[in-house]
């Protein structure tokens, strides 16, 4: 029996979880690559501003707990719940990413590498959600590491543009959009399969945000770039404009992924039960 009209909408997750997602996943991305790639006059502010975005996105998970003063209870579930593991690597990244920006330079790649591990966790806490079939597939979690990389380097250029940072960091963020993109399309195809329909229908509304806003639009933004070298300020107008409009879609996606396509499982009974017929007989068919 085909029960997807069935399925129900989570009741639990609103717009305070999808601000962790969308605060969390751009502000470790922003992090990972402000540590790694900013040049010295850009680090300190771009990591900053990195775990302030998580930060703020934890601050949003905060809001919808019931009893907020037992939030540090969050870290006694390391073995069993990425949630916990990320709230665990938020603390280390807060740690390591205060050293750099004191002066610690050794801490950049520390920094970076423990980003990368809270994108991860964060994307695995959706990817557990067994019950939600637009949050548990496979390639789920894969797009959402993509989609907060993306995000944080299109982040580093919104705000990076006008210290004039080297164009060769315009290839990555071109690369990261297609790639976006191209899993994104590919996620869509196969959540066809066993999605409710309601959630394909808020995946389909947002598409044009994500395909013509937010690929299209950097790619054209980005090229257009490359070509006004002698024109400065219409060369970083145009790849702030290009970073704001990746991270911007990034962002949108996750908000609508969360609030709008986590449909529950509903029953389902492959066989219907046959009185007189042994239950061997209906396995065999």
């Amino acid at each position: 029996m085909n029960t997807r009209h069935l399925q129900r909408p989570q009741p639990h997750w609103d717009w305070r979880a999808a601000g962790n997602f969308v605060c969390g996943g751009a502000g470790s991305g922003l992090a990972f690559f402000g540590a790694v790639c900013a040049t010295e006059v850009l680090r300190v502010p771009l990591v900053l501003a990195g775990m302030g975005l998580v930060g703020l996105g934890l601050f949003f998970v905060w809001l919808e707990i019931g009893r907020p003063l037992r939030a540090p209870n969050v870290l006694v579930h390391l073995r069993t719940s990425w949630m916990s593991r990320e709230a665990l690597a938020a603390v280390v990244l807060f740690a390591l990413g205060l050293g750099l920006v004191l002066g610690m330079h050794w801490r950049a790649w520390p920094t970076a590498l423990t980003a990368l591990v809270f994108l991860y966790c964060q994307a695995r806490i959706l990817g557990a959600a067994r019950g939600i079939p637009a949050w548990r597939h496979p390639l789920t979690v894969p797009l959402l590491v993509l989609t907060g990389l993306t995000e944080g380097l299109a982040l580093l250029w919104l705000l990076g543009a006008w210290a004039r940072p080297s164009l060769l960091l315009a290839l990555p963020l071109a690369a990261l959009v297609l790639a976006r993109a191209g899993l994104w399309r590919l996620w869509r195809v196969r959540l066809g399969q066993d999605a409710p329909l309601p959630a394909l229908r808020a995946i389909d509304a947002q598409a044009p945000v994500l395909l013509w806003a937010g690929t299209a639009a950097p790619l054209a933004a980005l090229a257009l770039a490359a070509l006004t070298g002698s024109l400065p300020l219409l060369q970083a107008t145009l790849l702030a404009a290009a970073g704001l409009l990746a991270a911007f879609a990034g962002g949108w996606f996750k908000f609508t992924l969360v609030t709008r396509t986590g449909y529950q499982q509903g029953f389902s009974l492959p066989r219907m039960p046959v009185r007189g017929v042994p239950r061997t007989a209906l396995v065999k068919e």
